[in-house]
């Protein structure tokens, strides 16, 4: 007979925990209740403009196979970026930001003050990370166990740090953040060209069936009522379209428009922003031809980013985004993946992220680092 420790026995059907096991699960399926609302008016709108509005209504052959060839070109690529939006699983920060077992064991025995703070110090010292807490503080996750890289937040739905996190979304039930925002920005602009197309094409039978021009049948309310759909999509999703449009156009979050980023001794709103041509690219890339398609191709690892701000830490050399090549630590190299020469205009001629150079820094007067300390962001 083996020895051990005995397995705790399940929660008993009353209990607080299979209670709360339940609420969870619960909780789980009502955050798709917004998918299946939008899946099914798709559905609906497919069929009242395929069926009753093409087929059925439409007589010349000709606009009648323009429309249904555009509509499904429209209709394919909103499904196809919606899709992805929704089950691209959002990337979490690479196992050098989590605290090893000893650090988060010192973390915890030690009394909050100069201990805890030396222990964040260590396991921050290696990281590009420029950015802190309004406290000038190492930006520390003490759910995750994490140091949170640049533009890194915690999703209080998601209950995960999420990389480059601009916001949960009820709508694709997904958190929007590095690894699935392009495909955001495509699904806001094909639904908008896909309601656009319908209102456009729908709009002279929508006017002859309210001025009574086409005899009342089936197709009158689903016509009807799939212009109005379409025109009041329309509106919403223009100003949606257009407000992450203007993010991108500065490199920014929406979180990082409520909160601008702090780096070590400024706040600057416009850190990241590296003119309009790389903030394009920081999202698309630097293929052209996979920009309008929902497949990934982002710069970088999403883990660190390159910004216009030079020598912003005197204790920690300017390299962009984290980039170092010559570091000799090899053992802390970001991003994985080297960032292209169009991601920064700051990759000629930048000192490496070393310890040597921290420690040269940290003797001048007036050059200490200020107290680290945890704090949540959400």
């Amino acid at each position: 007979m083996r020895c051990g420790k005995m397995a705790a026995p399940p929660p008993a059907a009353g209990a607080p925990g299979a209670w709360g096991g339940v609420r969870r699960r619960c909780q789980r399926l009502l955050y798709w209740v917004p998918v299946l609302f939008i899946s099914s008016i798709l559905c609906w709108s497919y069929y009242a403009y395929v069926t009753q509005l093409c087929l059925l209504t439409m007589t010349n052959i000709g606009e009648k196979v323009v429309c249904l060839v555009a509509y499904h070109i429209f209709f394919m690529l909103f499904v196809w970026s919606y899709w992805k939006t929704i089950f691209t699983l959002p990337m979490n920060p690479s196992k050098e930001f989590h605290l090893s077992y000893s650090d988060k064991e010192s973390l915890e025995r030690e009394p909050r003050g100069e201990s805890q703070q030396e222990v964040l110090r260590r396991a921050a010292k290696d990281l590009p990370i420029y950015t802190r807490t309004m406290s000038g503080a190492i930006r520390y996750c003490d759910r995750c166990h994490l140091v949170k890289p640049d533009r890194c937040h915690h999703c209080s739905v998601c209950d995960k740090c999420i990389l480059k996190m601009d916001h949960h979304c009820p709508w694709v039930n997904n958190c929007v953040g590095f690894s699935n925002y392009k495909f955001f920005l495509l699904f806001l602009a094909y639904s908008l060209l896909y309601c656009l197309f319908i209102a456009a094409t729908d709009l002279q039978y929508f006017i002859k069936f309210w001025t009574n021009g086409l005899p009342d049948t089936q197709a009158k309310f689903h016509i009807m009522f799939l212009f109005f759909a379409a025109a009041m999509f329309s509106v919403s999703l223009s100003s949606l379209f257009g407000y992450h449009c203007w993010l991108v156009s500065k490199n920014k979050s929406t979180l990082e428009v409520f909160r601008a980023p702090i780096f070590r001794h400024r706040t600057d709103k416009n850190g990241f922003s590296l003119g309009f041509s790389k903030n394009l690219r920081q999202v698309f890339g630097d293929e052209k031809k996979y920009w309008l398609l929902p497949v990934f191709s982002s710069l970088g690892d999403g883990c660190s980013f390159p910004t216009c701000l030079v020598n912003q830490d005197p204790e920690q050399a300017s390299t962009p985004g984290g980039l170092n090549s010559t570091s000799k630590n090899e053992n802390h190299l970001f991003p994985a993946k080297p960032l292209r020469d169009s991601q920064s205009h700051l990759l000629t001629d930048t000192p490496t992220w070393s310890e040597t150079t921290a420690k040269a820094e940290k003797g001048k007067v007036g050059m200490s680092n200020p107290a680290l300390t945890m704090e949540n962001e959400t």
